[in-house]
């Protein structure tokens, strides 16, 4: 009788380790890197701008340090730039899903997130970025740049690359 138990003890056991070696393995947890649609002015310093720059970093990001910086220069009466810092402000990370710094935020006087940056941003890219988002129009198009992709349906904004 001892040896029907031991039989199918190895019975299920071999069962149960091809079952675990077919299954597939959990594929890794992916970020989700969103940014928000809408903000509230009044979560941010000089909310009567007529936009908000919002750099969400870190205190231990040193990439974030190098997107202050260029964010900073936007800086004018008509441009608030703030820098919403980890751990200090973790309150407006939560509430806004910030999961990846630097995240740039650029938003209207109403709070509309009209474009943003996520991870390292050049200087040109962020500026002319912001500029456009200002006044639609505004970019300058290189000699590279210089035909619309696809049908000229009015609608296309993306340029052929060089």
């Amino acid at each position: 009788m001892k040896f029907v138990a031991v039989i199918v003890v190895v019975a299920v056991a071999a069962l149960l380790a091809q079952f675990l070696q077919r299954r597939k393995p959990q594929a890794p947890t992916q970020p989700k890197m969103e940014v928000p649609v809408q903000v509230d002015r009044s979560d941010f310093p000089q909310a009567d701008a007529p936009w908000l720059v919002a750099v969400f970093s870190s205190a231990t990001c040193e990439t974030c340090i190098d997107v202050v910086s260029k964010s900073e220069a936007l800086a004018t009466p008509q441009v608030a730039v703030v820098n919403v810092e980890y751990p200090g402000r973790k309150d407006l990370h939560d509430r806004y899903g910030i999961d990846a710094v630097p995240t740039v935020v650029v938003a209207d006087a109403q709070g509309v997130v009209r474009g943003s940056f996520i991870g390292p941003v050049t200087a040109t890219d962020l500026w002319a970025g912001v500029a456009e988002m200002r006044q639609p129009g505004s970019r300058p198009i290189s000699d590279c740049a210089t035909s619309i992709v696809g049908e000229d349906d009015g609608e296309s904004d993306s340029l052929k690359p060089c």
